[in-house]
């Protein structure tokens, strides 16, 4: 069985119970003081200092679709009202809202989403193609995907697409230089 009695494991000498920490004779302030900068495995990763493809992709998609989803929302609270009839009892005014406001943010959400997937994934190319993360490869990310996004329609409406997208992307990440430098968040 396995089970035995504490007296008997007591008694005999030649056994005792195993404690994985008795060779360790730390302070238990070194256990929790715990680097702020992260721990890189090779020295290579150490050197680059930009996110990878996936953490990109996810990125961006993700908070694109995020704050469309949330501007839609506020466009369909907007609009609802002027979908009210004078028979509408409080619950069909609620259920007309909820509806107007759901359907706006999904449809601005997947809209907005898509232009952030093909951008993550433009400046991901970009990146791997010139290795080097700056101001241009978001500028030239915003370039194709612009282009890319207008290509359907034609070349004119994708030159200026591209061109508002670039112009679009190199303002964002030379504001966001900027508020580092002198906002110094």
């Amino acid at each position: 069985m396995s089970y035995s009695d504490s007296n008997s494991e007591q008694s005999s000498p030649a056994t005792r119970l195993y404690n994985p920490y008795q060779d360790l004779h730390l302070p238990s302030q070194t256990l929790y003081n715990l680097p702020t900068s992260p721990e890189f495995l090779f020295t290579e990763e150490s050197i680059r200092q930009h996110r990878s493809w996936g953490e990109n992709l996810t990125f961006y998609t993700g908070s694109a679709y995020l704050t469309a989803s949330l501007a839609g929302c506020g466009s369909g609270l907007l609009s609802a009202p002027r979908s009210f009839e004078p028979t509408d009892t409080l619950k069909l005014k609620v259920n007309r809202i909820l509806n107007s406001s759901g359907h706006a943010g999904r449809v601005w959400g997947n809209r907005v989403g898509i232009v952030g997937l093909i951008y993550a994934m433009m400046e991901s190319g970009v990146v791997a193609v010139t290795d080097r993360d700056d101001v241009w490869s978001s500028v030239a990310a915003g370039l194709g995907t612009g282009a890319v996004c207008r290509a359907a329609r034609g070349v004119r409406s994708a030159a200026v697409a591209g061109a508002l997208g670039g112009l679009a992307a190199g303002a964002v990440v030379s504001g966001k230089q900027a508020l580092k430098r002198y906002a110094m968040i």
